[in-house]
């Protein structure tokens, strides 16, 4: 959570739940938990969802892997899935990625799939948001 603008207090965490169940009541898709094939542990979540960038909701594969979990491929594996079953399922013509432009990880990790740098912008949380994308014809 190091890049997250706020900390998840219990309030938040149910505030979170529940947008997540609405995602998949209003949109169809959301976020899935990322669990270890080889013990069934969930070491973080991946999924499509709507996401507010720059003012314009857009398609965003998000991922978040536990900390002790990461450099180990897992977000790459997650969001790479993610891809392809929003291309098989939707009409969406391109999918972003975004985040806080000092978290070289998560971009660099949008990059491993595909994704090229579209844009940074100011915004109150992040400070400056860095933007990713890959189109339908590049995927």
């Amino acid at each position: 959570m190091q890049h997250y603008p706020y900390i998840f207090d219990e309030e938040r965490v149910k505030s979170w739940i529940e947008r997540n169940m609405n995602r998949y009541r209003d949109n169809g898709f959301g976020l899935w938990a990322v669990c270890l094939k080889n013990t069934g542990e969930m070491i973080g979540d991946c999924g499509l969802t709507l996401q507010n960038i720059e003012g314009e909701m857009l398609p965003e594969i998000g991922y978040h892997i536990r900390a002790d979990q990461q450099r180990k491929g897992y977000a790459k594996e997650a969001a790479a899935a993610v891809r392809d079953w929003a291309f098989s399922n939707t009409d969406y013509p391109a999918l972003y990625s975004y985040c806080k432009y000092t978290n070289t990880g998560s971009y660099k990790t949008a990059e491993s799939i595909g994704m090229h740098f579209e844009k940074e912008y100011p915004d109150p949380d992040n400070k400056i948001t860095h933007v990713s994308v890959i189109f339908r014809e590049e995927a």
